[in-house]
């Protein structure tokens, strides 16, 4: 649960880039020679997970603009989970400080997929960040936010809403293409310090699993009431001119009111039937053709406006 008290603390907190080594059998020894000098560092064997580059699903979806569509499902899934959303409730600044707050969440997932080498160091600065976010959860359960079962459940929340997003917003996938963004969550949940054993193995174990977790643990938290109330009161956007600080009062209603609807459509059928989100065939009916909105503008748009900055220079710097 990245949350946002911590992440404000710790904004600077990059690395430089470095180039990938690459594995190189250790040399077998000779009794006969002398000691060969050690192989340099550059050619060590690697032992941190390989960071993300072109042609991986999360690579081309995740920079992707319509990622600020389908992202707010996913922190909701992530609050529903009693010791993540008390944590979120307690120690984040979503409340008083929500463009910010949005902005760091935003820029720490682009570290994970485009920043190269500093991915895995961005993993290792947020387990750093939540050492000390504990607490009690809405059912007398002390919670810590590294604890394996919420820290891996807010990793997991991805892959549903990638599915949903890629079924409404981009295009579906077929069974190989599951599988294979499957593999490349988990090769994110790497990347995140989550360790192999507490994330499924295959989409069946995840589908298993995330319906155990959704019936079992997820409730309709305070935060995700707040989430899902489109009167919530939320100010300009920082560093707003003066003409949207005077039209904000006008546009924030519907703003809010799109952004709620979006996020309950694209819920998991199950998670929404769980939290007691109510959706009618209209609602479907209404976010299908907005899907269809969405998939005919956005491939049109210039790679520099379909892309975020940070997605949009990796890519840049990575062609030949």
């Amino acid at each position: 649960m990245d949350t946002g008290r911590a992440a404000h603390a710790a904004d600077e907190t990059t690395s430089a880039p470095a180039s990938i080594p690459a594995r190189v059998p250790a040399p077998t020894a000779d009794p006969g020679l002398p000691e060969a000098p050690a192989a340099p560092a550059a050619l060590a064997p690697r032992t941190d997970p390989l960071p993300f580059t072109p042609g991986t699903l999360l690579w081309d979806m995740t920079g992707d603009i319509r990622v600020l569509l389908y992202l707010p499902a996913a922190l909701v899934l992530q609050v529903a989970h009693p010791a993540v959303g008390a944590g979120v409730d307690e120690h984040s600044v979503f409340r008083t400080d929500p463009w910010g707050r949005a902005r760091r969440s935003l820029d720490s997932l682009q570290l994970w997929v485009y920043g190269g080498d500093r991915a895995v160091e961005e993993g290792r600065r947020l387990r750093r960040l939540h050492r000390d976010i504990k607490g009690t959860d809405t059912r007398g359960r002390p919670y810590h936010a590294l604890n394996p079962a919420p820290y891996a459940w807010v990793h997991a929340t991805g892959f549903p809403v990638f599915l949903r997003a890629a079924e409404y917003l981009f295009r579906p996938f077929d069974e190989a293409g599951e599988r294979r963004l499957h593999a490349e969550a988990r090769r994110l949940g790497r990347i995140l310090g989550i360790r192999e054993r507490d994330m499924p193995g295959s989409v069946e174990e995840f589908r298993t699993y995330f319906d155990t977790v959704v019936r079992e643990e997820l409730e309709r938290t305070v935060v995700v009431e707040e989430l899902l109330d489109a009167r919530r009161p939320v100010p300009p956007p920082d560093g707003s001119g003066a003409a949207l600080r005077l039209l904000w009062p006008v546009l924030r209603p519907a703003l809010l009111r799109l952004q709620v609807f979006v996020t309950k459509g694209l819920l998991p059928p199950l998670a929404r039937e769980r939290l007691d989100i109510p959706w009618t065939p209209r609602d479907e009916r209404r976010l299908r053709l907005l899907g269809r909105v969405v998939r005919t503008v956005v491939p049109r748009l210039p790679e520099r406006v379909r892309y975020l900055p940070a997605a949009y220079a990796a890519r840049r710097a990575a062609r030949p």
